[in-house]
C-alpha cells in the first residue's frame, strides 16, 4: 500500500489500518517526500552533536485548486492535510513533541476549514517550537522549517537548504521519484529505502491531529508516550 495525506480524518481509522498492515505483512509507505531531499543528509550532519533547541515551522499558502479542500470534513484542514510535512521533519531533525497548543484566527467563512493557525509546541527533549500556517494568500509565500541550534541555524525547503542565512544548497529535486522508486523496490522485494511506512507516517498523523483537536477545542493538548 502507497498511501497518501491525510491517512484519515480521525485517528482510530489510521491505527486500525496500521494494525492491519501489520497483521498482514504489507510493504508499505506514505508519501512524506521530504524524507528524501537530497539536502537533508547534510542538515543531519551539520546538526551531528548539536541538538536543536527552537523549531519554526511555516506553511503560508493559498487555497489549492480542489473544491473539497475547504472542508474540514474532507481535508482535515492545512495542518492535518499540508503542514504535516513540515510536522514530519520536525519529528525528524528535533524530537518527538510532547505538548501542542494551538490558536486559530476567527474564521470569516462558518463550516471551513481554519484560514490562519498559530501553535506553540514543547518537544520530548526540552526544545521549543512554533508553527504557523495560512492559506489566505494568492501565492505559496513560505513553506518550511527553520531550526536553532548551538552555533548554527538551518532553514530547510522542499527546494534549498540556507545555512545561517548566508550559504545556499540547493536541493536535486528527484525527492518525489525516491519516494516512489523505493515503495516499487518493496513491492518487488529487493533492497529499498522505505523511510515513512505507515507506522511512522502514523507517528506524524497524531501530532497533526493534536494540533488540530487544539486548535478546535481553544487547549493545550498532551500527547501521550
Amino acid at each position: 500500500m502507497f498511501v497518501e495525506k491525510p491517512l484519515s480524518l480521525d485517528l482510530q481509522t489510521a491505527e486500525n489500518i496500521a494494525a492491519e498492515i501489520e497483521r498482514r505483512s504489507l510493504p508499505s509507505a506514505v508519501g512524506h517526500h521530504w524524507r528524501y531531499l537530497d539536502i537533508l543528509e547534510q542538515a543531519h550532519d551539520l546538526l551531528d552533536g548539536r541538538p536543536v533547541r527552537l523549531a519554526l515551522g511555516h506553511w503560508l499558502d493559498k487555497v489549492p485548486p480542489v473544491g473539497w479542500w475547504l472542508d474540514p470534513g474532507m481535508s482535515g484542514g492545512q495542518i492535518v492535510e499540508q503542514a504535516v510535512h513540515v510536522l514530519d521533519l520536525a519529528r525528524l531533525l528535533v524530537d518527538e513533541v510532547s505538548m501542542v497548543h494551538a490558536v486559530p484566527a476567527e474564521n470569516t467563512v462558518d463550516g471551513e476549514v481554519d484560514r490562519a493557525t498559530s501553535a506553540v509546541m514543547r518537544f520530548r527533549g526540552g526544545a521549543s517550537g512554533l508553527l504557523a500556517t495560512a492559506c489566505l494568500l494568492s501565492h505559496k509565500h513560505r513553506v518550511g522549517l527553520e531550526v536553532c541550534a548551538d552555533g548554527i541555524a538551518l532553514e530547510l525547503s522542499e527546494t534549498r537548504l540556507l545555512v545561517d542565512g548566508e550559504r545556499v544548497v540547493e536541493d536535486d529535486g528527484h525527492a518525489k521519484t525516491r519516494v516512489d522508486r523505493e515503495f516499487i523496490n518493496a513491492v518487488r522485494g529487493g533492497p529499498a529505502d522505505v523511510r515513512v511506512p505507515y507506522r511512522e507516517a502514523l507517528r506524524t498523523h497524531r501530532l497533526a491531529l493534536a494540533l488540530a483537536r487544539s486548535a478546535t477545542e481553544r487547549r493545550p493538548v498532551m500527547l501521550d508516550e
